[in-house]
């Protein structure tokens, strides 16, 4: 059993928002195994199904960003998945835009969402796709710059990031995760 998690926040206002990714990477697996993300508990959205012959779960928590742990860890507990089944994928700005670069684990590093799910589920021990949005430019705020819409210029990195990182996703389903990280973190 999988679980990924997009992280992002919640309203239409924020659909296409750099901090969103998470949940458009979500959408894109969604898509492709031809899942729709209709079932609610605990503040999130969430589709279940067999991919692979593996069963998954894909999850966009409702609690906007900041929160989101409130809402992964009652999920897991729930339907008892391991933490080393869970993928978390979500915006880094430390990343140019639509660049990947997974990990085992590690410290928030200043984002909110990750911050949450560490306090919420007592480790810093678990998967995360990280898709790059490059650093605010010309002076803009951190937030606004993750609350802006990406550039007309940027839309075909974002698109690629977000299907390498559905790829990644989809690779998991047969390779250990390490794996998975020598493969996709290749520059």
């Amino acid at each position: 059993m999988k679980l990924f998690v997009g992280l992002g926040n919640p309203g239409r206002e924020y659909e296409r928002t750099r901090h969103n990714i998470g949940f458009i990477a979500i959408d894109e697996l969604a898509h492709r195994w031809g899942f729709s993300l209709t079932q609610q508990k605990f503040n999130g959205i969430y589709t279940s199904g067999i991919v692979n012959g593996e069963k998954v779960f894909l999850l966009k928590p409702l609690t906007y960003m900041n929160l989101s742990g409130e809402c992964v860890r009652p999920f897991m507990d729930y339907f008892n998945i391991d933490i080393e089944d869970l993928v978390v994928l979500y915006d880094e700005m430390d990343i140019p835009t639509g660049k990947l670069r997974l990990r085992t684990k590690g410290s928030a590093g200043g984002h909110n969402g990750i911050k949450s799910l560490i306090q919420h589920l007592g480790t810093q021990e678990f998967q995360r796709v990280r898709i790059g949005v490059d650093r605010p430019s010309n002076g803009m705020s951190v937030v606004n710059h993750v609350l802006s819409n990406f550039f007309e210029e940027e839309i075909a990195e974002v698109v690629d990031g977000v299907k390498r990182a559905a790829d990644a996703c989809e690779y998991f389903l047969k390779h250990p995760f390490v794996d998975v990280m020598n493969q996709y973190n290749k520059k």
